[in-house]
């Protein structure tokens, strides 16, 4: 008897996964050899995500087969599959089926066994016929003298039984009802050459090597007899238990150089050779064809599986944002680092550019420039009233209070620059702070300016004795006391929760943002509504004064100003709150400067006009004049 053949669903598994197909179509003999072979090949595709499409068991009743022919044949055509495992009896239904689905020409890459290497007459010879067949047969050497012992022999000479099977299917040879032992209708000078040529070597054959073994087997039980001492028992009529006994402890190594062991609890490590049988000329040049049953999910994708399908069967999903996949058929995508983002295709991570507000950005560059500007031009300013500082316009409305604007104003222009470069930690906690102090002190001197043209006023009213000395003193006041206020805001705000640096790398998608984060959002809005309470203190007041009848009244220009300012600010938040990253950053500045230069512009742009373009109207007479009419 022929070995047990438990490692073939394991080789065939092999190859399956050489060519990487996943989706296979079996046919089986429904008896309890196909089953077990279905059994231990189900064991080691499920080991290797491998799929069944469809599983036809062939039933061995000839009627039974030939009402479900049709189901079998149709199974095997409508399937996706182009591979298909042939397991069974050989001479069963499952061999007519074969025969008939390749004759049909049902073009698919048959595995099956050696056993399975159906021959063909010439009559019947097809050029399709069985392209794509690949016949598993346990490896072995040839056989010495056993190819040119087939080869030689002419059928007529021999009433074998197996040699006039081979003769009928292969020449067209007549056998006779009696055991199949006289041929008839057979050329005279016929042999088994061409037999060789046109199907599988028989000299490889299993069921030859099969054969093979057998009689050497027999020939060392024998031997083993004739060796051990019989009594009078003839050698010729052995003890039928002696000889299972001798059987079963038999093992040597045949002439062609296999181990051969009869004990079946001992199984050899089996060798397989695989022989892809070609009719020439059309199996030439051809590939193998894929057979999966879904396209291959490539980098960039990922395969997702809905309910119900089989472990082969799968859909391709692209990778999520940020989220890559460098190879094929992957179940997850691998997320890019923080510091790193995905490209279009989600094949690569790249490393994220550092983002923030610089020098050589144009929006930088632009703030920047208006920064400088406007800096010169409050120094050109701050000039003019120095050099007319005896001028009536200058002194009017404390020219010392000018002088302090004008120089608040110049700090305030250049606070961006602590804004515009890589943020640190000194520079994150001057900006807040430095912003804060010099906007109160130039807000809390616009507040001194309406208070100074409201006592001013007072003065002038008949029977009131307060002394002009006391104008200078309040006004600063004034100043001392709003700034010394704002200070302490700040102290509590660096003592509770500073400003530090924050590294932002998921508001924008391939860049790290670097920014001075607020630290505590309430401390900074304290600070804000500081500055605006003193900018509606002095608009209210400035909007009271703005009607005095003094000469030199400048409550109108206070009044605008502030207007400006708190425009700015109000509009600030909003906008401020609804933008990342270096936005923010810009927006802030801009805001700075904007409301700068609302202070500068309103306040001082009416009085150069004075003093450089109509000076005749800077003097005290000319000034009564233009007020008595």
């Amino acid at each position: 008897m022929a070995p047990e053949d438990t490692s073939l669903p394991l080789a065939m598994v092999s190859l399956i996964l050489h060519f990487s197909w996943n989706w296979i179509g079996l046919t089986i003999s429904d008896n309890d050899q196909g089953i077990q072979f279905f059994s231990y090949l189900r064991k080691e595709m499920e080991k290797n995500i491998l799929c069944f499409a469809f599983v036809n068991m062939i039933p061995l009743n000839i009627h039974l087969y030939m009402s479900r022919a049709d189901v079998y044949y149709n199974q095997i055509l409508t399937s996706s599959s182009n591979v298909v495992i042939i397991y069974g009896e050989t001479d069963s239904t499952l061999s007519v089926s074969f025969r008939i689905w390749t004759s049909l020409g049902l073009q698919r890459i048959w595995v099956t066994t050696s056993q399975f290497d159906v021959t063909t007459s010439k009559s019947d010879f097809l050029p399709e016929l069985f392209h794509g067949t690949l016949a598993f047969a346990h490896h072995h050497a040839e056989i010495s003298g056993f190819k040119n012992f087939i080869q030689s022999k002419n059928p007529l000479k021999y009433s074998d039984e197996y040699l006039a099977g081979l003769e009928w299917m292969n020449f067209n040879c007549g056998i006779s009802a009696s055991m199949c032992k006289t041929l008839r209708n057979c050329s005279s000078n016929s042999s088994l050459e061409w037999l060789i040529a046109q199907t599988f070597d028989m000299a490889f054959s299993d069921d030859s090597y099969d054969i093979y073994n057998a009689v050497y087997t027999m020939a060392h039980v024998y031997h083993e007899m004739l060796l051990q001492p019989m009594g009078n028992q003839e050698v010729h009529l052995p003890n039928c238990l002696k000889l299972y006994s001798l059987l079963r402890k038999t093992h040597f190594t045949n002439p062609v150089g296999d181990r051969v062991n009869m004990n079946q609890k001992e199984k050899l490590q089996p060798e397989y050779d695989i022989f892809q049988i070609w009719n020439f000329p059309n199996g030439l040049g051809l590939k193998m064809p894929p057979s999966v049953c879904s396209a291959d999910c490539g980098p960039g994708f990922r395969k997702f599986r809905q309910e119900g399908m089989a472990a082969c069967c799968f859909d391709c999903s692209p990778c999520p944002e940020n989220e890559i996949s460098n190879d094929t058929n992957v179940d997850l995508c691998i997320k890019c680092p923080e510091d790193q983002y995905a490209n279009a295709e989600h094949i690569h991570c790249i490393d994220k550019t550092v983002s923030f507000l610089t020098y050589e950005d144009p929006l930088g560059m632009a703030l920047t420039l208006m920064a400088l500007c406007f800096t010169a031009f409050t120094s050109v300013v701050l000039g003019i009233f120095i050099k007319h500082l005896d001028t009536p316009l200058v002194k009017a409305n404390n020219r010392n209070l000018s002088y302090t604007l004008l120089f608040s104003l110049i700090f305030c222009f250049l606070c961006p620059f602590l804004f515009i470069g890589h943020p640190n930690a000194p520079k994150c906690i001057l900006q807040q702070i430095t912003f804060g102090v010099v906007f109160s002190v130039a807000v809390s001197t616009v507040l001194a300016k309406t208070v100074t043209v409201l006592l001013a006023f007072k003065l002038t009213i008949p029977g009131r004795k307060m002394r002009f000395s006391l104008i200078p003193r309040a006004s600063n006041f004034i100043i001392v006391i709003c700034t010394l206020i704002q200070i302490i805001l700040c102290a509590i705000w660096l003592s509770v929760s500073p400003p530090f640096i924050e590294i932002d790398a998921k508001s924008e998608h391939s860049h790290i943002i670097i920014v001075c984060s607020k630290g505590s959002m309430i401390a900074f809005h304290c600070v804000l509504g500081y500055h605006g309470t003193l900018a509606l203190g002095s608009f209210i007041v400035a909007f009271l004064a703005r009607n005095l009848p003094d000469t030199f009244n400048e409550a109108r220009l206070l009044t605008f100003s502030m207007l400006v300012f708190c425009s700015v600010w109000f509009t600030f938040l909003p906008v401020y709150h609804s933008t990342t990253g270096k936005v923010m950053v810009v927006v802030e500045v801009f805001s700075i400067l904007a409301s700068s230069a609302g202070l500068l512009g309103c306040i001082f742009i009416p009085k150069c006009y004075i003093i450089l373009l109509r000076p005749e109207r800077n003097f005290l007479k000319k000034l009564k004049e233009k007020a008595s009419s």
